[in-house]
């Protein structure tokens, strides 16, 4: 008699996270200007940016790149030597070893080349189950081009991509797909733009901004203006370390 072998328990939490200046130490579009002859943007270049704007930002900043006939080479050194922010190391490491308990994604505004070519030189493109951002890609003629996520109504975000969205679908897609919802949601981010996926989270989510940048300014203040605003618990970060306490607290309740 053969007996079939059972199925893995389902991963109870998923931990969701941007990238530049949360996933590495600093905003990549920084570190691909440093390519260039003069390793610093030309002030219209750095007076053009707005925020909320990041996407048409480094639209330029690549045609720029382009111009200063920075090619794949130089760009891919520049993205493996990003370092990551303080913490994360341990946090991937403890990610990692509990497999059984976490699912892992990226929901970020920086694009496709960038953050792949960064994870694989760090050894963790595994850790993550989908890497959700802008589409890139070389052309013939060696220019990198970036491609919006997609079209979107919200309001609160800029027009190539609305994180809130992307988290809605990717929650929506996965619960189909495992025949039942994550029992928590982990939200770590840095940016304003982090802001709006936050606002779907549940009561027994999580948002852990990290501390001193605009996420965490902008949830304090709605702490204290808004408190329902955001149901999720407010869990700041300085390092990566932080965020495991956090998700080890929650992988031994039961």
């Amino acid at each position: 008699m053969s007996w079939s072998q059972a199925p893995p328990p389902l991963q109870r939490f998923l931990v969701l996270f941007d990238f530049d200046e949360t996933i590495i130490n600093e905003s990549s579009d920084d570190a691909m200007v440093r390519t260039t002859p003069g390793k610093s943007p030309p002030d219209w270049l750095r007076e053009g940016f707005q925020a909320g704007c990041y996407h048409a930002h480094m639209c330029r900043v690549l045609a720029y790149l382009d111009e200063q006939g920075v090619r794949e080479d130089s760009i891919r050194a520049a993205i493996e030597a990003l370092v990551p922010a303080p913490g994360v190391p341990v946090l991937f490491a403890f990610l990692l070893s509990r497999p059984q308990d976490f699912e892992c994604a990226i929901i970020s505004d920086a694009n496709a080349y960038f953050i792949d070519t960064w994870l694989r030189r760090a050894g963790v493109r595994q850790l993550f189950n989908e890497v959700l951002t802008n589409p890139a890609s070389f052309s013939a003629d060696g220019r990198l081009v970036l491609r919006p996520f997609h079209a979107h109504t919200c309001p609160r975000c800029p027009e190539n991509m609305c994180k809130q969205a992307i988290l809605r679908d990717y929650l929506a897609r996965r619960a189909r797909e495992r025949g039942s919802p994550f029992q928590r949601v982990f939200y770590v981010g840095d940016g304003d733009n982090d802001i709006c996926p936050t606002l779907a989270l549940g009561q027994r989510d999580t948002a852990c901004p990290r501390r001193g940048f605009p996420m965490h300014r902008i949830l304090q203040e709605m702490q204290e203006n808004q408190p329902s605003t955001c149901k999720a618990a407010v869990v700041p970060w300085a390092s990566g370390e932080d965020v495991v306490d956090c998700l080890q607290r929650a992988a031994e309740e039961r």
